[in-house]
């Protein structure tokens, strides 16, 4: 069997200074950044990649888990966008079947009309989708309903509808993408900010790049320069030129994370409509419950949001009426913030209300930005990126092979039967090893948010284990016990965000 190329930074660091002009520069190592480079890589250009901060550090790491069609689209006619979203569902199945996985969700229904109301629309979901892949959804009753999900409300639950859509470990996929990437010969480095544009005939020919790691500059010669960092899309774009106006509308969203007995079971429960139109769920996700969301504008995007107090009660007020056993603030083992860079055309309207399609502009100089999308839709918004960039720089026409790439499991020959440092989630010290060494995981928290989910899952449990495997990873990586004092104060000072 071929052996993976390992994620090593002084590899790619190499690769880096030998390419005199690469074909594409792509900004944000996040799902849209990682599924750019796959899909211009897997067609044959030459590619680099920079992440400022760490793989899916922002957005792509904070995103519901799901892989799903959008059923609140469905009401407001939003039908090619649900097409799209059900068929790269099933292409994501398909190719990453090791992390992406059906999961059932029950409608409660307290009134017998709205029974029939959601089941025509999930039937039109099921149709639209036009395959059997995925289970197709169905009426229950009460009994059943209760027997799912044994923890649902039963006063004057009349039954339930059943569905079903993809669950994800989001930076999980993420970082297996840029495993896939990196067998077509993509150049990818995290902790390297593009801090300027090079330029020559005020038309953009690379980017000035500092490498935090190293505290080094280069410059790196490019045909084009693609903008794939999601809410902050602007102040790339503003490095190019601060004339253009902003697209982007970032909308914020919370997850809380509780125990797995207030589901106890595989099904979540998903609410399209409460007191204020918003879209409530519970999923059972890595044996524990995520309830979310909210939907909450925000003006000015930071790169760790706080989840706001009155989001945290809007949550609990709104689940509370459909479990038996309550959950309280007391339950919440951590809180999780994302923002969503949707697209606005106008200013009017709210950001539950605007659509989650993508949009691919360009300025004058050549900067290509791509704005909007989410994790379902990442492969065809990559796709049709490259299509557009090809058109634009005139390159190669070269068909995109990504709807029949399979994803790489990173984790595939990893040996799970070694003790956990944790009874809460697993976390090994082969596995902190070969993240290390395997997926260029250099901070304490690239392996305790991302690499492993610890501290989405747990926070106080993440801060219990943190020195340990700091110690391994110091061992790893030949620091000193000044290093693990300074990534533990640093861990210590970002655990406050995931608190209430």
């Amino acid at each position: 069997m071929k052996e993976l190329r390992k994620f090593n930074r002084d590899r790619n660091l190499g690769l880096l200074k030998n390419t005199k002009v690469f074909d594409v520069i792509i900004i944000g190592g996040g799902a849209l950044g990682l599924g750019c480079a796959l899909d211009a890589s897997s067609r044959g250009f030459s590619v680099a990649l920079f992440e400022k901060h760490d793989f899916c550090k922002g957005t792509s790491s904070r995103s519901t888990k799901l892989i799903h069609g959008g059923i609140r689209y469905l009401e407001k006619l939003h039908f090619s966008l649900v097409y799209e979203s059900l068929k790269e569902r099933d292409l994501l199945i398909k190719n990453a079947s090791h992390i992406v996985k059906q999961i059932g969700f029950i409608i409660p229904v307290y009134k017998y009309w709205s029974m029939f109301y959601y089941w025509i629309g999930l039937k039109l979901y099921d149709l639209i989708s036009g395959n059997y892949i995925f289970s197709k959804s169905k009426i229950i009753d009460s009994k059943t309903a209760l027997d799912y999900i044994p923890n649902l409300n039963k006063n004057k639950l009349k039954g339930g509808v059943i569905y079903f859509d993809g669950q994800f470990n989001d930076s999980r996929l993420g970082i297996d993408l840029a495993l896939t990437s990196l067998e077509f010969n993509s150049v990818m480095l995290n902790y390297m900010s593009v801090d300027n544009f090079l330029k020559e005939n005020n038309k953009i020919s690379g980017v000035k790049v500092f490498d935090s790691i190293g505290d080094k500059y280069y410059n790196i010669k490019a045909k084009s320069v693609i903008n794939c960092t999601g809410v902050f899309s602007q102040s790339i774009i503003n490095l190019d030129s601060i004339q253009q106006e902003s697209l982007i509308k970032p909308s914020q969203g919370i997850h809380l994370i509780i125990d797995k007995k207030f589901l106890n079971g595989d099904f979540g429960f998903l609410v399209p409509n409460t007191s204020d139109g918003r879209v409530l769920f519970a999923i059972p996700w890595l044996n524990h419950v995520i309830l979310g969301t909210t939907d909450r504008e925000v003006e000015n995007p930071v790169f760790d949001p706080v989840a706001k107090e009155e989001e945290v009660e809007y949550i609990l007020k709104n689940a509370k009426q459909f479990f038996n056993i309550k959950p309280k603030r007391s339950d919440i083992k951590t809180v999780f913030v994302g923002l969503r860079p949707l697209v606005s055309n106008s200013k009017k309207l709210k950001s539950k209300d605007l659509s989650r399609k993508h949009k691919i502009v360009i300025s004058e100089s050549g900067l290509i930005s791509v704005i909007g999308g989410k994790w379902t839709t990442y492969r065809k918004i990559a796709e049709d990126t490259i299509d557009f960039l090809i058109s634009k720089f005139n390159l190669k026409t070269i068909e995109s092979p990504t709807k029949k790439i399979k994803i790489i499991n990173g984790l595939k020959h990893i040996d799970f039967s070694e003790k956990s440092l944790s009874e809460k989630f697993y976390i090994s010290k082969s596995l902190i090893i070969h993240f290390v060494k395997n997926e260029m995981a250099i901070n304490l928290d690239d392996i305790m948010s991302r690499r492993t989910r610890c501290l989405f899952l747990d926070v106080e449990e993440s801060i219990k284990i943190a020195p340990i495997v700091v110690e391994i990873m110091a061992n790893e990586l030949l620091k000193d016990k000044i290093w693990e004092n300074k990534q533990l104060k640093s861990f210590y000072k970002l655990t406050n965000l995931y608190k209430i």
